[in-house]
């Protein structure tokens, strides 16, 4: 099958979209990938949208999705061929697990109205009714797709970590990453942190670092998940006592503790971890590789193909449409926590062909 993934992170860097053939549950070719940042109306209302009104919160979950069809219409226009289907994670507002409550908004009916391709999309609800975390969802593609690393890790707003661990594959969220730096970044009108190269420059504020060390989520056993309305209410007020610091120290400090808890990770995963595959936009942030490369001594650390660090999740996305086709499982319970595992997606528009 031919599908394209779409992704929109929590970090808001823009829209993924990540253009895969399959032909079979474990060998992919990714054909063509691009990143469409947005505009800068759209990044002020998904950032403040879990404020807004019901009626606004509706509005845009149509409104987004007609912004992702017209970004797939272009991004085909550019890269032509038979598409199968379209798999969009969404963009995530509120991720509440504890109450049953995930919401991606981006209506699969409106992206499939704008493109007259079949959507598959709301992954994540089918395991949260289940008593899941309904996150993450890319360890099946870890198993499926990269199984030749004994740890996959990827770096976006959220870091999050996967490895099989007595024939179970084990995931969760670490800590946030780009989601923390890319703030403070904001406070100087930055979008980020090029290569950490600003945090390099601090020094580390051991009060602050000792603080952060003592966030209880640290200390709570797996299945577990972190979400933007955890950021805003557990982790900033962290920093606000902070916040008057110089730039450079509190970025470096945050950075010492991503990489102690990603260490943390790796360390305490109950088996051996020889070879780490890092994806995602934190990949390409040097400083941080540096500080982690230092904590988990001979542990090797690989950089994949430049476009698999930057669309891994699309791809992966593209990955459960394709099981959802095919009446596959495609979200594992003993990563999320759910009753049992499941075949979670909702198929909008036109009748898709199996693969």
């Amino acid at each position: 099958m031919l599908i394209i993934g779409l992704m929109s992170g929590t970090s808001l860097d823009g829209i993924d979209l990540a253009y895969c053939e399959f032909s079979d549950d474990s060998n992919f070719t990714l054909l063509a990938a691009e990143t469409y940042p947005y505009p800068a109306a759209w990044h002020k209302r998904l950032a403040e949208l879990h404020l807004a009104s019901a009626e606004e919160y509706a509005l845009a979950d149509v409104e987004l999705g007609r912004f992702f069809g017209e970004r797939i219409n272009e991004f085909r226009s550019q890269y032509p061929g038979r598409v199968d289907c379209i798999a969009s994670h969404g963009h995530t507002v509120f991720h509440q697990p504890e109450r049953r409550l995930t919401a991606q908004i981006g209506d699969g009916n409106a992206i499939s109205a704008v493109t007259g391709l079949p959507v598959v999309c709301d992954f994540r609800r089918l395991d949260v009714a289940l008593g899941g975390q309904g996150a993450p969802l890319v360890p099946i593609g870890d198993r499926l797709l990269f199984g030749q690393y004994d740890c996959c890790i990827n770096l976006g707003g959220i870091a999050n970590i996967s490895y099989e661990a007595d024939d179970q594959r084990i995931a969760y969220d670490i800590a946030p990453c780009n989601m923390a730096l890319n703030y403070l970044a904001g406070k100087q009108g930055l979008t980020y942190d090029s290569g950490g190269e600003t945090a390099a420059q601090g020094e580390v504020i051991i009060s602050l670092l000792a603080r952060l060390e003592t966030i209880d989520y640290y200390r709570v056993p797996a299945p577990k998940t972190l979400g933007k309305e955890w950021f805003e209410q557990r982790f900033l007020p962290n920093l606000t006592p902070f916040e008057d610091q110089p730039l450079p120290s509190l970025l470096r400090t945050v950075a010492e503790h991503i990489a102690i808890r990603l260490a943390d990770a790796i360390q305490h995963s109950g088996t051996d971890i020889h070879k780490v595959l890092i994806t995602g936009g934190g990949a390409n942030n040097r400083f941080l590789l540096e500080l982690l490369k230092e904590k988990i001594g001979s542990t090797e650390i690989v950089s994949a193909d430049p476009r698999l660090v930057d669309f891994k999740e699309a791809v992966v996305f593209a990955l459960l449409a394709y099981l959802k086709l095919n009446g596959k499982v495609n979200t594992l319970a003993s990563v999320t926590g759910a009753s049992r595992d499941s075949c979670g997606g909702v198929v909008c528009g036109p009748a898709t062909p199996l693969a």
